[in-house]
């Protein structure tokens, strides 16, 4: 029966020159991360903490520039229309053609808090695109080592060192606005109902819960446009009134 090397034994048989090449080009890699990667968009801020956590476009960028594709398999779920509960395990392969590099893992159910208010019969497809999401950000990190660098506490700074602002950039893409800040797009209208429906229309949204978070800035500023511009045109018309009087 062999006997199991110790961890001595391990590092003896290790080419410290080679491991100091693979260490640079890591490095170096995580440069070229940091200076490509954007806040807002391939990476964020979770509310509520100053960490770096890596989004959907950033994790599908890395696999881009490593050349790498990507494959899914749903590991394990259940779907209990009965008592309306949605759960989902994925596992997210990158390959290199038919090599596997890595793999990573994600899941979601609808029993998480954000989705507790929401109607789960209508979010079993949510929560299965979210558990893909999270399985390849996963699969992302620990293929391009960049564990460290989105989870380090980095306080007021973003991953190459500038100050980020305080601007809340959801990781839940798929989720959906609050009352209160429907309540909001209807306050920006002033209280007209026409300029949100059509604002609405523009972006496909039936009803105004079914905005989605991160394009909720969005359609605020061109309900505020519409607002200012429908004003603007009104207060022409009574100054024409008052001019041909």
């Amino acid at each position: 029966m062999a006997q199991i090397p110790n961890n001595l034994a391990i590092i003896d048989t290790v080419e410290i020159s080679q491991v100091q090449a693979t260490m640079n080009k890591i490095t170096q890699f995580q440069q070229v991360i940091q200076k490509t990667l954007h806040q807002g968009h391939d990476f964020g801020i979770i509310p509520g903490t100053d960490k770096p956590t890596l989004l959907k476009p950033g994790a599908e960028k890395i696999l881009m520039m490593m050349g790498l594709q990507s494959e899914f398999e749903i590991v394990d779920s259940t779907r209990d229309f009965e008592k309306g509960f949605f759960q989902y395990q994925v596992r997210c392969r990158l390959l290199k053609g038919d090599m596997v590099i890595t793999e990573g893992l994600g899941a979601c159910n609808t029993r998480e808090k954000k989705y507790l208010k929401m109607d789960p019969y209508t979010m079993d497809n949510t929560v299965l695109k979210m558990a893909k999401k999270r399985a390849l950000v996963d699969a992302a990190l620990l293929v391009a080592s960049l564990s460290d660098v989105f989870t380090q506490d980095l306080e007021d700074m973003d991953i190459s060192g500038r100050p980020i602002d305080k601007q809340k950039v959801y990781t839940d893409q798929d989720g959906t606005i609050s009352k209160a800040q429907a309540k909001r797009m209807f306050a920006l209208a002033k209280g007209n109902p026409d300029i949100v429906r059509r604002v609405l229309d523009d972006y496909g949204y039936e009803k105004s819960s079914e905005v989605e978070k991160v394009k909720y800035d969005e359609v605020c500023k061109k309900i505020e446009l519409m607002t200012q511009e429908l004003e603007q045109a009104q207060g022409d018309e009574v100054q024409t009134q008052t001019d041909g009087n």
